[in-house]
């Protein structure tokens, strides 16, 4: 059935999601005073094979000791094929009464996700865990891409899905040396002008996939975080990666590093001049509706109820902001 909306199954401020190994516990004060909305801490591609107990144990007691403020917490598991990924679920859902999220890698089918809401559901209620977990999953293969629209409908846990580039990449069998980084190959040449010169116009191999998730999650009311930018020193180049996610729909992305979080968060935070805009539009429409109309012109452009509701969202969005802000001060 569809009454043509859905609302959001939860809303959190999810403008930066910050990436730590599990096993660098260095990071972990940093992390926690950092400005990064989400913080997950990694047991996957992280941690070294040999490495993946002790890596569980380092996260359940920095999850325990460490104060993380009102920061957002999940841990990305191993991989729900691995022989970790289930001990992984129950000993640190078990120990961790701090954690809010489970993230789980490779997700291929609806499948994967309502395994682990039964495992959640079960360990919940011998917990008598009061707060209920969230899902957030990682669409990072090809499988994945093509079921995301079953997945995104498989659990009212699920709250969030990031596009996993770089394994994405490697499943699809087009993985460049830099994850995330656009590829000179995929351009389109143009026909000779009148001087003989060819010019090419670069294309993004990775909008389909982008775009396709976005799609999907605005459809369910899940949030849509963009992958990571591996070349953590190329400010302008995650600055780009990001706005391009932000225009398609997409409401954060991770970060590998501190640097750039606040490029993240600025990218997915309404600007000065956009909550300006939405503030003079909302009053403007109010006045005219008071006299009886629902549209006008300003400036050669049509201003209706439609304006209005682009208009709210920015100011619904910029105050969700500084209430998260405000409790992660």
């Amino acid at each position: 059935m569809s009454f043509t909306t859905t609302k959001p199954r939860a809303c959190r401020i999810q403008r930066s999601e910050l990436a730590v190994p599990a096993t660098s516990t260095h990071f972990f004060e940093r992390a926690a005073r950092s400005a990064a909305d989400f913080i997950f801490l990694d047991l996957e591609d992280a941690v070294a094979a040999a490495r993946k107990p002790e890596a569980r144990e380092i996260a359940i007691d920095a999850l325990n000791r460490v104060d993380w403020g009102d920061k957002t917490l999940a841990v990305r598991i191993n991989g729900l094929d691995t022989e970790w990924a289930h001990r992984d679920i129950i000993e640190i859902v078990g120990r961790c009464p701090r954690l809010d999220l489970i993230l789980v890698p490779k997700v291929g089918a609806a499948f994967d996700v309502r395994f682990v809401d039964a495992l959640l559901t079960g360990l919940e209620r011998e917990l008598s865990r009061k707060r209920p977990l969230g899902i957030e999953i990682l669409i990072e293969t090809t499988l994945g891409l093509s079921n995301v629209e079953d997945i995104v409908q498989a659990s009212d846990r699920l709250e969030a899905v990031i596009f996993g580039i770089g394994d994405y990449s490697i499943d699809l069998r087009t993985c460049g040396e830099i994850i995330g980084s656009s590829d000179p190959r995929y351009v389109v040449l143009t026909d000779p002008d009148e001087r003989k010169v060819r010019n090419k116009h670069w294309n993004d191999q990775w909008h389909f996939a982008l775009a396709r998730i976005a799609n999907a999650c605005r459809a369910h009311g899940v949030r849509a975080i963009d992958g990571p930018f591996a070349n953590f020193g190329d400010e302008e180049g995650f600055r780009a990666s990001a706005e391009r996610a932000a225009a398609l729909g997409f409401e954060g992305k991770w970060a590998i590093h501190p640097s750039q979080l606040d490029i993240a968060n600025a990218v997915f935070s309404p600007s000065p001049r956009e909550v300006e805009w939405a503030h003079q539009i909302a009053a403007k429409i109010q006045s005219a509706s008071a006299g009886g109309d629902g549209a006008f012109g300003q400036g050669g452009v049509l201003i209706d109820l439609a304006v209005l509701k682009r208009a709210q969202a920015i100011i619904d969005r910029q105050q969700a902001i500084a209430a998260a802000s405000g409790k992660n001060r």
